[in-house]
């Protein structure tokens, strides 16, 4: 009998004595037989590199579409969401650890059932999100296109970390990213997630040559919020597009940074007001601060969306300014 969930991967590169080297990550994975990669979900075996887990999700549920979150991706639809059982990061402040670091159980949902599903749901497509869906690389392939052949969207809420090579296969078959910048050095990267920031900046930058992206950083207490930090992290993002929507997110305390405070409401407003200075659109979440949710016209400053935690109002049709007509940033 065929097993559905292993297919052969994409991007990996054969080597002597039957090791594999797996090329979808920076991680660049060298594995002997029977050996997992960094993310868990691609094993070597008898030479030849598979996606061990294609199409095998934790969890199945219907979210807000502000709940990824993006505030300029079709406001206020909702959206069914499924991740995989693994990640490419070691982050010590992941949220979803339980899922993304340790086994737990999954269901199979074949590409063609998850349309079946986000019809029957009423959703706008999926969203694969909750651990990282780039070592899903193959499923959400095949899927993104088979939504997409049926009218339906597909959603990335991801770390990022991919090689140039699939990023630039994968990106324009997704409607819309969000992206998580975890901070600006390559050491935070290095020390606290196992990881790398410049093939992150990349993928924005490749992503959004493509499609609708918006980008995440959580702003953790003595680790990435020191005023240069943001400076720094704001310039850069404003140089590769300042109608970017950037969120600030509130930390708080998870996994192995248990100890650490909450983010000071204060430290938050500093980045915001920092932000606006050459970004479009800034938002902050995990707190609410007045005004902080809502889409406001960069051209006039009316409200275009007001947002109060998932309840969302609209003002105009189409992402256009209800006052000066000035036209969005965003999929409406």
């Amino acid at each position: 009998m065929i097993d559905e969930t292993i297919k052969e991967a994409r991007y990996y590169k054969k080597l002597p004595n039957d090791r594999v080297r797996c090329e979808l990550c920076p991680h660049m994975c060298g594995l002997s037989e029977g050996e997992l990669g960094k993310c868990r979900l691609r094993e070597n075996r008898d030479g030849t590199l598979y996606a061990v887990a294609y199409g095998k999700t934790v969890t199945v549920n219907i979210d807000p579409v502000e709940k990824k979150p993006l505030y300029h991706f079709m406001p206020a639809s909702s959206i069914l969401s499924i991740g995989p059982n693994g990640c490419s990061f070691k982050c010590d402040f992941c949220q979803n650890w339980h899922i993304s670091m340790e086994e737990s159980p999954t269901d199979y949902v074949a590409p063609e059932k998850l349309v079946e599903l986000a019809k029957s749901t009423g959703s706008i497509g999926v969203a694969f999100t909750y651990t990282e869906p780039l070592v899903w690389f193959e499923y959400v392939v095949d899927a993104a296109a088979a939504l997409r052949e049926n009218g339906l969207k597909s959603i990335l809420v991801t770390n990022g970390f991919i090689n140039e090579g699939p990023a630039l296969e994968l990106a324009p078959l997704i409607d819309g990213f969000n992206i998580d910048l975890k901070s600006i050095r390559d050491d935070f990267y290095k020390k606290y997630c196992d990881g790398g920031v410049e093939p992150v900046k990349r993928f924005i930058e490749i992503a959004n040559e493509s499609s609708h992206i918006e980008v995440t950083n959580l702003v953790i207490p003595g680790l990435n919020d020191s005023p240069e930090d943001i400076d720094d992290l704001v310039d850069w993002l404003a140089g590769v597009s300042d109608e970017i929507p950037l969120h600030f997110s509130r930390f708080f305390p998870q996994f192995r940074m248990r100890d650490r405070p909450p983010t000071p409401q204060e430290t938050l407003e500093r980045a915001y007001k920092t932000a606006v200075k050459k970004m479009k659109y800034v938002y902050i979440g995990n707190i609410f601060i007045e005004g902080t949710e809502d889409t406001v016209c960069p051209s006039c400053g009316a409200v275009v969306v007001r947002r109060k935690g998932y309840s969302v109002e609209t003002f105009g049709e189409g992402g256009v300014c209800p006052s000066c007509g000035t036209k969005i940033k965003g999929v409406w």
